[in-house]
């Protein structure tokens, strides 16, 4: 079923992992992946986003930018700022954030699994952006970014990992945005073994995060079996690189949205349609830290319910029973906020063009949202996350989340990982 396989890694010597381990390419525009470089030319950014090595007036996507890329990595790793293992190994990744720990197995997918569906998406992908990253693997010949794969949890892998944790890591540091990093390696050939043989045993895959990076990775691996016709499947180039979390360690976080207007509508109009729509309460009075009150109180607690914020008003709306659906897809919360609230009643027929709604990832908290609706927005609107069992239920389903619907934290650093193809 699923071959997820243990490979030669390239990686960050040790005494320079800590610099060299950066957050995704795409976390950052141009502007801001500069600065990030200029105060740390060590950081794993400078290679990924090699435009930070050029002057402005250099096309993002030129192809000598990809070149710098492929100089830039060969250069590190030949002066020891990364080191190339021999032996093929799985590598175990844990990431602690706020005292809550996850931990996934680096290692390779195949590209036939995705391209047959076993590795399952739940999100389009864009030409435009997929062709950066083609560029990129392609001129490097090789992943520096993995894709954030789940699974459905296996006792195997499990007491594998346990076991190996227990060991000396090859890495452990705290990054400046105090997310705590853990590496180690599955090196003992038994241990290797059960592990390949237990993901063999899972039907599915999922892409959690990361649709963009991995369809480029599939890509450039067709590419290269059209250039090598007598390929036999075992070159580097069938797989990509990836890191694959077990369901029950995973926290999907909220994906909020902001609107700028009431599509015409007065305050006192819309909140007669909200109340005419929704099961609606004020919450405490005022804005978050007035009046006693806190982030816990304005957060919706279950499936269903959400929380807006109008006029420096906090209030509690709950979906009604008769609007609910089983449907994997319409059934999502932020599904119904759209169907019921958002473009019937403001007007936002397609979330992904109408630039009157913007959207808020649940790790800049609540109180984003109150400036938001301060500033250049009308009102908020805080969800309830997705589930993870949901993200699942879409895939099987062959079906496509509505944008913006998970936010995964904490972010898998790019450059401690390097995958050769």
């Amino acid at each position: 079923m699923a071959k997820i396989k243990p490979f030669a890694c390239v990686r960050p010597a040790e005494d320079k992992v800590s610099k060299i381990a950066a957050l995704p390419y795409d976390v950052y525009n141009r502007e801001e992946a500069k600065k990030v470089v200029a105060g740390n030319p060590q950081s794993f950014l400078a290679i990924d986003r090699a435009e930070t090595q050029f002057p402005d007036d250099v096309d993002t996507y030129d192809p000598c930018v990809y070149q710098k890329a492929h100089d830039m990595l060969q250069e590190w790793i030949e002066n020891g700022s990364f080191i190339r293992d021999e032996e093929k190994a799985y590598y175990i990744y844990e990431l602690t954030m706020d005292g809550r720990v996850q931990t996934g197995i680096t290692a390779c997918a195949s590209i036939d699994d995705y391209a047959d569906n076993i590795i399952k998406k739940h999100e389009n992908t864009r030409a435009d952006k997929e062709q950066d990253r083609i560029n990129h693997v392609d001129t490097c010949s090789a992943q520096t970014g993995p894709i954030f794969l789940a699974y459905r949890s296996d006792a195997v892998i499990t007491e594998v990992v346990e076991k190996t944790k227990e060991g000396q890591p090859l890495y452990d540091f705290t990054a400046e945005d105090g997310i705590r990093h853990r590496v180690f390696k599955i090196s003992d050939a038994a241990d290797i073994a059960a592990v390949e043989g237990a993901f063999e045993k899972i039907d599915s895959i999922y892409i959690a995060d990361g649709h963009h990076r991995a369809a480029s990775a599939v890509k450039v691996g067709f590419k290269r079996r059209a250039e090598h016709p007598d390929y036999d499947g075992t070159e580097e180039f069938n797989y990509f690189l990836s890191v694959l979390f077990p369901d029950e360690e995973l926290m999907i976080m909220d994906y909020n949205r902001v609107v700028r207007d009431l599509n015409g509508l007065s305050s006192p109009e819309f909140l007669a349609e909200m109340e005419r729509l929704f099961t609606v309460n004020p919450i405490g009075e005022g804005c978050i830290g007035k009046n006693g009150l806190t982030e816990d109180m304005v957060r919706p607690a279950k499936k269903g319910d959400f929380s807006m914020f109008l006029d420096e008003q906090w209030y509690r709306c709950s979906i009604k029973p008769e609007q609910l659906s089983e449907d994997p897809v319409e059934g999502l919360d932020v599904s119904l906020l759209q169907n019921i609230l958002l473009s019937p009643v403001l007007g936002i027929g397609d979330p992904k063009t109408d630039r009157r709604i913007d959207f808020v990832g649940g790790i800049r908290g609540l109180t984003e949202l109150e400036k938001r609706a301060q500033t250049d927005c009308k009102v908020a609107f805080a969800m309830y996350p997705t589930s993870i069992q949901e993200l699942f239920a879409v895939a099987d389903a062959g079906r496509l989340m509505p944008p913006k619907s998970t936010w995964f934290e904490p972010k898998l650093r790019s450059g401690l990982f390097i995958h050769e193809i």
